[in-house]
């Protein structure tokens, strides 16, 4: 298990305590099915990827701590660097886990911590799924933990990868039911990987409904009565 000091359990609390509340007065964030999150135990935490806020999004959402991947790069610049540490982040290359990323995830998962994986491998550019990365399916399988699906509409209107800074919006957060791991080991690799895809476009479905329910409530909402 992972040793962390108390020091460092607060401030992984309060940064997510302060980017909830700017996640809801921002970003009208709302989270739902967040019942099918394991309370304990390893887990992989798919979603997929439409912002630079994405990352953020998921450790709001999830009451446990959760563990990020962060390209190798991030890691250059000092203050960054030591943010993302203290974040527990997992470093990775650029076109993917590369070996130490995938020996470090596959570590933490089994000493029961939760990490968080974009299996799309990058921004989307248009706010819809993209086909998921083949390697990610070797990585799934030798995790033996359940298999978490979740997705975000919403941040790509808000931040998409063209813009340099982040406006206001109304994101909606849907997780799934997770793929157990006696599930996944029935399945070949393109099979895993497609019901993984499966799961995550019934999901972002489940959210841009909710997302633009709540727009058009707020759009033909009369004026507050006091």
């Amino acid at each position: 298990m992972i040793q962390r000091s108390v020091a460092n359990r607060l401030e992984y609390r309060l940064i997510q305590l302060l980017c909830r509340l700017v996640g809801v007065a921002m970003f009208r964030v709302r989270c739902r099915n967040q019942r099918f999150v394991p309370t304990r135990g390893g887990a992989l935490l798919l979603s997929n990827h439409q912002s630079h806020l994405d990352a953020v999004l998921m450790g709001m959402a999830c009451n446990r701590r959760l563990n990020f991947l962060a390209r190798q790069t991030l890691f250059a610049f000092a203050p960054f660097r030591w943010l993302i540490r203290s974040l527990d982040a997992i470093p990775i290359d650029r076109d993917g886990l590369g070996l130490s990323g995938l020996k470090e995830t596959l570590r933490r998962v089994r000493d029961d911590e939760m990490v968080l994986i974009f299996p799309e491998g990058t921004r989307c550019r248009d706010g819809e799924i993209v086909r998921l990365k083949g390697g990610f399916a070797a990585l799934a399988r030798r995790a033996r933990v359940p298999l978490v699906p979740v997705a975000i509409e919403g941040a790509f209107q808000a931040w998409p990868r063209q813009r340099r800074f982040p406006r206001t919006g109304t994101i909606e957060v849907v997780f799934g039911q997770p793929l157990e791991p006696e599930t996944a080991a029935a399945l070949d690799d393109a099979e895993l990987l497609a019901e993984i895809e499966r799961r995550l476009r019934a999901c972002h479905a489940a959210a841009r409904a909710n997302r633009n329910r709540r727009l058009a409530q707020s759009r033909y909402a009369g004026p507050v009565k006091c």
